[in-house]
């Protein structure tokens, strides 16, 4: 048998609609998988009822499939479903690296992006790398059509989420399907910014780039709060807040000496509204890990 433990990730950090990802310190899935004549799933953590275990049906199935690697699979979910935190990316990447090692097929991490990005498709529609690469890499990754961009950044995180459902379809309809020049040239620049942020390990570019006037708006308000929630974070020492991935979870950049503070905010401006929440205080982590 082996396991893995594939991490959170947030994806399009505002300016980088369907580019940008990063993988979380935390939360995580572990799957396990071991040979067998055909494969089946089980799946057991946070979500799990809301999970289809028939392969035809999960991500982690699809993956199987592409590999040829039939197995038992046994997926903890760690990651929300419809979290914005990459759930399904996390056990598809998990059971990539699994499935590759367990039949040596001699993939690199890279090679099996794609891979992972079909079984990810089962729920999102469609297959977007944005999540699946930085869970499977690690860091801080740049998804383009002729490759993928890795940096190995080092910031501090919070990401808050909130007890509210916002499906990846949904999310996806109220993406605009065009912007005016002026808009893009902006948000061009935003994410120019970020970037350099990431290599630099600045949180004050990173926030200053995370800024975005055409994707966030529109998801933002699918999130009751979102408004108030960012705002507070920011007076706390944040120094940028977007919506992560589809959301509904708010992903903040942050000095560490900041963190627990704006952690403490976010749940406590989402409370006053009613809505439950919790707050991971994490970092940009690495990829997927495997266990023997």
């Amino acid at each position: 048998m082996l396991t893995v433990r594939a991490p959170a990730s947030s994806a399009n950090l505002g300016s980088g609609f369907d580019v940008f990802g990063i993988a979380l310190g935390q939360p995580a899935d572990v799957v396990r998988v071991e040979r067998a004549p055909e494969t089946t799933i089980s799946v057991t953590g946070a979500g799990s009822r809301y999970i289809p275990e028939d392969p035809d049906k999960n991500t982690v199935g699809a993956v199987a499939d592409a590999l040829d690697a039939p197995a038992h699979i046994r997926i903890d979910k760690g990651v929300r479903p419809s979290s914005g935190l990459g759930s399904s990316a996390a056990s598809a990447a998990a059971a990539a690296v699994a499935l590759n090692e367990l039949y040596d097929r001699g993939l690199s991490r890279e090679e099996l992006v794609p891979i992972a990005a079909e079984g990810e498709a089962l729920v999102s529609g469609e297959a977007h790398s944005d999540n699946v690469a930085p869970s499977i890499l690690g860091g801080f990754t740049i998804v383009t059509a002729d490759g993928i961009t890795r940096i190995d950044a080092s910031l501090s995180l919070v990401a808050c989420l909130p007890e509210i459902n916002v499906s990846t379809r949904d999310a996806r309809k109220v993406v605009p399907e065009s912007a005016s020049m002026d808009d893009i040239v902006e948000t061009v620049g935003h994410a120019a910014t970020l970037a350099v942020g990431m290599a630099r390990d600045d949180p004050y570019l990173v926030g200053r780039g995370m800024d975005d006037g055409i994707v966030t708006p529109e998801r933002a308000a699918l999130i009751d709060g979102y408004d108030d929630v960012r705002d507070a974070a920011l007076e706390a020492g944040a120094t940028g807040v977007t919506v992560s991935g589809a959301g509904p979870t708010l992903l903040a950049v942050c000095r560490p000496e900041d963190q627990r503070a704006v952690a403490a905010t976010m749940l406590e401006t989402f409370d006053e509204r009613g809505i439950d929440s919790r707050a991971y205080q994490t970092e940009v982590g690495q990829g997927a890990q495997l266990f023997r």
